[in-house]
């Protein structure tokens, strides 16, 4: 939409409010700043507007939502509700009690926001995916163990629900060129038996960063050790242990030191003073190769770690459990 059509459809948009009566106020509201309004799409598709539109682009979307709002308000939307619930006693009566952010959400809202600082985008993909995308393009070996009924939830040969968030890095990269810089967020699958620690269901967050220009192992540990800083505070120490994943090379795991003893030894890090966070390493070449890439043109890194490990970290929770049984007794300790 150009900015002429975006002025046309503020005018329009204030003289159907104006001319508004009763529930068609409500009607107007939905259409123009609804969840799925006309406003809204707008300050969606800003990321397919030419970068050097933007700024003047969001500027005028933002000032027709605040002048639709301002006109709504003035006539009193929401007041038509507001007269039914008065006549209709029999209606259930409004929950006043303010909800609390569930810690899981917590985890991965300030990590797209940390991420986000360093030019990181956040991109999502299907839960259900196939063998190609979740195994093959990320250089596993046919024989891995990972691949057994007996690890992964399998639908059929070739569908299966998804064993970590890797498989959106493979979808980044084969639909767009370098540099990529994204973190994935989101549900995995895993046939683990439960218990304080495992979960056949968590989550992850994937990052990755593709660049045509020389992206080092120096650029990651830099990266990650930003995050550990601002997630859990100035104090927190990071370490980096020689490790192998299939598709990294070279590999490492990541470690912060112990939140309880602050890196003397407990029972909590088993007296080593750090515990284990994150997998992390060089996107190996043959990766690039299965997605399209040239390896001799492109180069980069990736890391993974569990939401549920960060937030039990952060938080202190001894048992992974505790984050999906609902008790408001616990949930309210994170109002």
């Amino acid at each position: 939409m150009t900015l002429a059509e975006i002025e046309n459809g503020r005018v329009a948009s204030l003289a159907e409010i104006a001319a508004a009566t009763g529930d068609e106020i409500e009607t107007l509201r939905v259409k123009y700043v609804g969840r799925n309004g006309s406003i809204p799409a707008l300050i969606k598709a800003m990321k397919d507007v030419p970068k050097e539109e933007r700024p003047a682009f969001g500027k005028a979307v933002q000032a027709w939502k605040a002048q639709v709002e301002a006109a709504l308000a003035a006539k009193g939307a929401g007041g038509a509700a507001e007269k039914r619930v008065e006549a209709d006693l029999t209606l259930p009566g409004n929950w006043r009690e303010p909800g609390v952010e569930h810690p899981l959400s917590r985890v991965i809202k300030d990590t797209a926001r940390i991420f986000g600082h360093l030019g990181f985008t956040v991109a999502d993909g299907p839960e259900l995916e196939n063998r190609f995308n979740n195994f093959t393009a990320l250089n596993t070996p046919a024989h891995h163990p990972s691949m057994d009924r007996s690890d992964t939830f399998w639908f059929g040969d070739d569908c299966l629900l998804r064993t970590q968030t890797s498989p959106v890095q493979i979808r980044t990269m084969m639909t767009n060129k370098p540099p990529v810089r994204v973190i994935c967020p989101g549900r995995t699958f895993r046939r683990d038996t439960t218990d304080a620690t495992h979960s056949a269901n968590f989550h992850q967050i994937e990052g990755l960063y593709v660049d045509t220009k020389p992206v080092s192992l120096a650029d990651l540990k830099s990266v990650l050790s930003y995050f550990a800083r601002e997630m859990m505070g100035d104090g927190v120490t990071v370490r980096f242990r020689p490790h192998f994943f299939p598709f990294t090379e070279p590999s490492v795991e990541v470690d912060f030191t112990c939140h309880v003893c602050k890196g003397k030894g407990c029972r909590v890090c088993k007296d080593s003073g750090w515990i284990e966070v994150a997998g992390a390493g060089m996107v190996d070449p043959r990766v690039f190769g299965f997605v399209g890439y040239d390896a001799d043109e492109v180069s980069g890194y990736a890391f993974g770690f569990g939401v549920e490990r960060v937030a039990m970290i952060k938080y202190g929770i001894p048992d992974i459990r505790w984050l999906y049984e609902n008790d408001v007794r616990f949930l309210s300790q994170f109002a």
